[in-house]
């Protein structure tokens, strides 16, 4: 079993109104969704890995999930995250991308509990191509991460047809409405300046999408606290936003101008901010710098003592302008 760890940057006690404070903890989000007080948490905001892009320096049973004889039996219905884990499986590299959206929302759905009525959470997604055999680098598949590399192998049929886009965004966020989630808004974001890639028989991909779901209500309609003052300019529901520059090895880290507006209009002043796989901390930085609390989770221990190390000095910086 993983070892979790918690490396504290601040006391967890919070007071609204107070100094900003941020905790930072190790180790997987399934397991730390379950240490979080019940409703205490006012937005999640995160973006979790990617199906079949990288892995992230971390350990995966390459040996049985590339075995397709044995991923075939089991089918693309997965018998659990848990079980996945037992077996030696890492988030993102699901022999099928069905497992994957399974694992994902099964994962996301445990914050629930730690989620407040009024709460909101923001997931980024982005799509894949299929491919049956997939370069896999700890920064990036398809020639955009390091040379050494595994193959992931994933069997065919269904939608798992070479060069299918697989609309995994769509397939998750449907998953989450059938778990019990409202879907508010689905944010494209455009990113003008996504690297260009080598395939000359289609567009190139130049959006992902921002989901916001919040909590179904026991009855009636759903209402929880949102600012649409603190939105982008004429508030709607595509936003135009550079690609940030990778940071400490991690190649997806969230631009400022995309999340600041969600953490300003989804959180109020004083409020919890959580990004259960946090990376380099910038969703945690800018909660920080706009007068939020803020908690990290992630399984990567050399992240987590990143962050330590930088929200000690955020605490104390003033928040930047968002762009106008």
């Amino acid at each position: 079993m993983e070892e979790h760890v918690s490396a504290t940057v601040a006391p967890e006690s919070r007071e609204v109104g107070g100094k900003p404070l941020a905790e930072v903890r190790h180790g997987d989000a399934f397991d730390l969704f379950d240490q979080l007080r019940k409703s205490s948490v006012d937005l999640v905001i995160t973006s979790p890995p990617y199906w079949g892009h990288r892995d992230y320096g971390l350990p995966h049973n390459w040996d049985y999930f590339n075995d397709i004889p044995t991923v075939r039996k089991i089918g693309p219905v997965s018998p659990g995250y848990q079980w996945y884990r037992e077996q030696g499986g890492l988030l993102g590299l699901e022999p099928y991308p069905e497992w994957f959206v399974q694992h994902l929302a099964e994962i996301l759905d445990k914050a629930k509990a730690g989620l407040k009525p009024s709460g909101s959470m923001w997931i980024n997604i982005g799509d894949t191509y299929f491919a049956r055999w997939a370069s896999i680098r700890e920064q990036g598949r398809q020639g955009l991460g390091t040379d050494e590399r595994y193959r992931r192998k994933t069997p065919l049929g269904g939608i798992r047809a070479e060069k299918n886009l697989l609309l995994i965004p769509a397939r998750f966020a449907i998953a989450m409405q059938e778990r019990g989630w409202i879907l508010r808004n689905d944010v494209i974001w455009h990113k003008p300046n996504a690297v260009p890639r080598p395939e000359g028989d289609r567009l190139r991909s130049v959006h992902e999408h921002f989901f916001h779901f919040v909590k179904k209500p026991s009855a009636g309609r759903a209402t929880y606290y949102y600012d649409i003052g603190e939105a982008e300019p004429r508030a709607g529901d595509v936003v135009t936003v550079n690609v940030a520059p990778g940071e400490a090895g991690h190649s997806a880290t969230f631009p400022h101008d995309l999340i600041g507006p969600r953490i300003l209009t989804s959180c109020p002043p004083g409020g919890v901010v959580l990004d259960p796989f946090s990376g380099t901390g910038r969703a945690l930085e800018v909660a920080l710098e706009h007068g939020r609390h803020a908690i990290g989770f992630d399984a990567q221990l050399e992240f987590v003592q990143l962050q330590k190390t930088k929200l000690n000095g955020n605490c104390k910086r003033p928040a930047r302008k968002l762009r106008q």
